[in-house]
């Protein structure tokens, strides 16, 4: 235990090269089965160097034989240190036989930004706070997009949430493995999806730390076999933190999409969201107004029970679009909770929420590729694509 302690006081902050005992940062330092959880403070400290503490800390421990495994938790009381880091990231730079699959659960590998093979645009749907029926949205919104022709696929990043197997039927599917050891995504109603609720059971927590969130989300973007899509939604975590820039790094995102409901609150974090992405570089499609009202059943009066055209007004304001409002409706809820989604089921055509998906489905799609194509326009149109031409 002294050799250890002794290892822990030579990591340094790598901003002022001073150690992190020097600064009074080590707030738990506890060895127990083998198992070693330290935990400092890290205000200051920006993602990049936070990495590089954590790699050190690993690096000067592996040959500890009582030490098994390192869980590495921080804490910090300033929200500003993630949109520091942001500021001085760098620009982008130019442009058979089934078996288990199995996650890889160490930390992200540094990698160079590459494209998602097989997929044309990728698009992030976030929301910088839980609870706004972001997952639904996400969920709708795929398959709006592919009654538009599209092939679209989903990948449920929000790992200590998933919802994207309850969604769509598929609480007990378990992915498989090619040959080439690619994974395979689950499909429903038409949409492939991976999750991290794949992989664990339902009722387990998920106890992870930042860069081994990043790896999954790696293997996610690169390791599975997603064959030819138009459209690759990530169904983000709220807030702005590892994964968000574990994401950025790794490949190139065509556009953003951010969810809300229109009272303050949520709206005061989805603001921040959409800031984050702004200083990202990547282009924000738009913001969905989310629970944007509920129309009474019996009196047919609507009611706008979480406030009226917040999302509307802060879009404005901001100088982004807004793609859509969604009201409340049983079924939207009822759909999700069963695992047949709200779009998946032809019977509720023409009705509010429908319609504010097709509606919200158009903007994205012609946010690519615009409604009047021009003679380079390479996009096939619907009827081209249902009668298989241009694929």
């Amino acid at each position: 235990m002294e050799k250890m302690k002794e290892l822990l006081d030579q990591i340094k902050n790598p901003q002022t090269n001073n150690t992190l005992t020097a600064e009074k940062r080590w707030q738990q330092i506890d060895l127990k089965d083998g198992i070693l959880t330290v935990q400092y403070q890290r205000d200051g400290i920006s993602p990049q160097d936070k990495r590089i503490i954590e790699t050190n800390i690993e690096e000067s421990l592996k040959g500890l034989e009582e030490v098994k495994e390192i869980i590495v938790k921080t804490t910090s009381s300033q929200s500003q240190d993630v949109f520091k880091a942001l500021d001085n990231q760098p620009k982008e730079a130019a442009k058979p036989a089934a078996q288990p699959a199995a996650l890889k659960t160490g930390h992200a590998p540094a990698a160079n930004k590459r494209p998602v093979p097989g997929v044309k645009k990728v698009i992030a749907v976030g929301s910088g706070k839980g609870g706004v029926g972001k997952s639904t949205v996400t969920a709708n919104l795929a398959l709006s997009l592919a009654n538009l022709g599209n092939k679209v696929g989903i990948i449920d990043a929000d790992i200590y949430g998933p919802s994207m197997p309850m969604i769509f039927g598929m609480r007990e599917g378990k992915p498989h493995a090619t040959e080439a050891k690619k994974i395979v995504p689950m499909e429903s109603y038409g949409i492939k999806f991976i999750s991290f609720g794949l992989f664990i059971n339902e009722n387990d927590p998920v106890i992870w730390r930042g860069p081994m969130l990043g790896g999954v989300l790696n293997q996610f973007l690169f390791d599975v076999d997603w064959g030819e899509l138009d459209y690759l939604l990530i169904d983000l975590p709220p807030g702005t933190g590892d994964i968000q820039l574990s994401m950025v790094q790794n490949t190139h995102v065509d556009g953003t999409v951010v969810i809300s409901t229109p009272q303050d609150i949520a709206l005061l974090d989805a603001t921040k969201g959409l800031e984050m992405f702004k200083k990202l570089n990547i282009p924000v499609i738009g913001m969905v107004e989310n629970m944007s009202s509920f129309i009474c059943t019996d009196c047919g009066k609507e009611h706008h029970i979480f406030g009226n055209a917040g999302v509307e007004k802060a879009s404005a304001k901001l100088g982004v679009n807004l793609l859509g409002k969604v009201p409340l409706e049983m079924e939207l809820r009822t759909g999700s909770d069963n695992g047949v989604p709200y779009m998946s089921q032809n019977q509720y055509e023409g009705r509010a929420v429908w319609n504010a998906f097709v509606e919200i489905a158009g903007k994205v799609d012609s946010f690519f590729y615009p409604v009047n194509p021009t003679a380079n326009d390479n996009k096939p149109g619907f009827f081209s694509k249902i009668l298989g031409l241009g694929k």
